[in-house]
Order: structure tokens, then sequence, then C-alpha cells
């Protein structure tokens, strides 16, 4: 078999056996339908109130506040909408950043056209979001600032604990994305400052389809699905029993070696940045070097059309991406590229490499000779001179 090396961790991780061995028995042994008051029912329950808890301890949130759901865009939906939901008579205003996932962004797009206004703050060259914007977008009717913790596509972090001491005298709800940053930052809500926290199974290799909302005690939200009770009545529906053992676990498991493996990273990661830059010529890293998720390579390589790039490496074996996984079909340059005011030749030429626990020197050292034999050739093809 092709050896594959896998770098879009930033799109979906694979799944941890451990995660996997918690998972089992809730396919065919305790299957049970958790709103059963039968002792089948009654495990499916108490599993997942067993994580409910697991999951509010390491966010330093009560389990009330925790909301189960099918994943990362739910979550940003149900967080969004909820809160829009409660102010549809008089609408509002809502602000967030031209660097944000389309699960938040085309969410705002829609609440535009309802009659909400919304205010898209830019970001500096380096991918980092100016508060001082923030707090000049603010307005005595602004209803919900959302900010993703870590871009998923650059890997940027964002002054998250600064945005929610600024919104401390404020009455907007702050959200936030932080699906990228589960496994790598400090997610104690109370520190960050958030009341509405968005985190993914897939990012974290638990399974997929699965993630949760962390809802401020107070926080009202309508609900986007209409059925039962299930979880507080705000997203019915009977629960995935497995998926939701399975991102308990994989939550712990991220947390626990979250130091270790994010030092590994950073030190891999650093490697990887100064090999590309140093030995493939007219390369440009996209956003900040330092306040960068430890996993993230996000480069430009001028002369070269990034699809292409993809799929030549795909042919060597080597698993990368052009930007979100969720828009890498859209030949448009990232919107997250753009937005950092780069030219269009240079975001044109955008690849993400994402490396994770099983990515090694040994992978970014062929990654790189591959690298730099496709480069060489795609450049010779391309009408587009340097």
């Amino acid at each position: 078999m092709e050896k594959r090396i896998y770098l879009d961790h930033a799109a979906t991780t694979y799944l941890d056996p451990r995660v996997k061995k918690a998972m089992d028995p809730f396919w065919d042994e305790k299957f049970g339908n958790a709103s059963s008051i039968h002792k089948e029912g009654r495990e499916a329950r108490d599993a997942i109130e067993s994580t409910r808890i697991g999951v509010s301890k390491i966010i330093n949130s009560t389990p009330e506040e925790i909301i189960f759901t099918n994943g990362g865009t739910e979550s940003d939906n149900l967080a969004i909408l909820g809160v829009a939901g409660k102010h549809q008579e008089k609408k509002g205003h809502i602000i967030t950043t031209k660097i944000e996932h389309h699960a938040v962004l085309n969410t705002c797009g829609f609440l535009e056209k309802q009659g909400f206004e919304v205010t898209r703050v830019g970001v500096k060259e380096d991918g980092i979001v100016d508060i001082k914007e923030i707090e000049k977008a603010l307005r005595d009717d602004t209803i919900l600032v959302s900010v993703m913790y870590v871009n998923n596509e650059i890997g940027t972090i964002q002054p998250i604990k600064e945005i929610g001491k600024l919104l401390e005298s404020h009455k907007a709800i702050f959200h936030t994305d932080a699906c990228q940053a589960a496994g790598y930052f400090d997610l104690d809500v109370k520190k960050l400052g958030v009341d509405l926290m968005t985190i993914s199974g897939s990012k974290i290799y638990g399974p997929k389809s699965i993630g949760f909302l962390y809802v401020k005690k107070g926080i009202s939200l309508s609900s986007i699905i209409y059925g039962g009770g299930q979880e507080r009545k705000i997203r019915p529906g009977t629960e995935n029993v497995p998926a939701i053992v399975g991102l308990g676990e994989a939550f712990k498991i991220a947390q626990e070696e979250k130091e270790v493996e994010g030092e590994r990273l950073v030190e891999l990661r650093g490697y990887f940045i100064e090999r590309i830059l140093k030995e493939i010529p007219e390369t440009y890293l996209n956003g900040s070097e330092i306040k960068r998720s430890p996993n993230n390579i996000n480069v430009s390589v001028l002369a070269v059309e990034g699809e292409a790039l993809l799929l030549y490496l795909d042919e060597y074996g080597i698993a990368c991406s052009t930007g979100s996984a969720c828009g890498s079909k859209d030949l448009d340059p990232s919107h997250v590229i753009t937005a950092l005011g780069v030219s269009k030749k240079c975001s044109h030429g955008s690849v993400r490499f994402t490396i994770g626990k099983r990515t090694t020197k040994k992978d970014i050292d062929y990654t790189i000779e591959i690298l730099y034999k496709v480069v060489k050739k795609l450049r010779s093809l391309s009408a587009i001179k340097i």
C-alpha cells in the first residue's frame, strides 16, 4: 500500500483508539434511548450526564451549561440564531470578523437579510484582530460579538480574554468558535470571559458530527430545531450516545496531553516553516509566526495555483489543503488570506499544512522534498512569472 502522510488535521482527525474503545459498548450493548425510563434508557442517560459533567469540569462551567449538538456548524448556528431569535422584533447589531468560519459568516449573512445589521471587523496583516476596532464598532444596540479563538485556515490566535474584558461593561453577548483551540489552549470560560463557546469532536481525535455549545447561565437562546425536550428543549432530538461518549473521552485526552503534545508540535511547526521559507523560493508565511496554533503552517507559493499544488502532492501521498475543508472546492481565493491584504497572486497559491499526533520529522522532510519538486515543475508550466 502507498504510504500516506496526513497533514490536514485542521479539516478532521482520525479517531483515537482510546476514544473508540470508550464508544464501543454504546453501539450494541448499551444502545438504549436516553429518554426511556427502563434500564437500557437509564444507562444511556447516565453516560450522557457523566460526559456532561466531565466536559463542564474541563471548561470550568456547570453541567447545565453544556448543550450537545451535531458539531461545530450547528453550535455556531445555535449561538448566533439563538441570540438573534430573542431580538426578532427590534432586530439589532452583530459584530464578527472577516476571517471567521463560514458557519459564522454565512449565518450572519442570513440574519442581515432578515433586517439585522452586521459589522465585519478586519484583521491586521498578521491575521490578528485589533481590539480597538471591535471597541469602535460597538453600539448601544449590539446584541452579539462573535470572534473565533483560533483561525481554521492560518491558525492565528485571537485575543479572546481581552475582548471578553472589553465586553464586561457592555450588554452584548460574547461567542467564540473554539473548535481549533481545543487540545492546545486554555478553555476556561470564566478566564476567557465568554458567554457562548463552540467545540467540535472531529478536531480533537473524536467522532465526527458531534460537538457542544457552552451557554452561560442566564443566557436565553431561541431553539432552531423543534421537537421533544432533549438538551433543555434547546436542541431536541434523540441523543447520539456513542458520539457524545466519544466526544467526552476525546476532550478529556486532548486536555490531559495538550502541553506535551503542544510543545512537540511547536518544534515541528518551526522546523517545517523554516525549511519551506529557506528552501523554496518566493514562499511567504500567512499569519503570525508566533501567535498561531502549534499545528498550523499556511504559506503562499508564488506562480503556483493552490489547487494544482494540492493535487500533485496528493499523488505523492501527501494530504493537505488550500484552506478550510468546507470551502476547498471553491476556486475563489480564500476569504481569510484575502483579509490579510495580500495580493491575488499570493492568495491563489496558498496551501495549509496542519500536523498532528502521528506527524514525524521524517514526514516533514519527505514533504519538503516533494514540495520542492512539485513547485519547480508547476512554475515551469505556469504563464505567471516571478
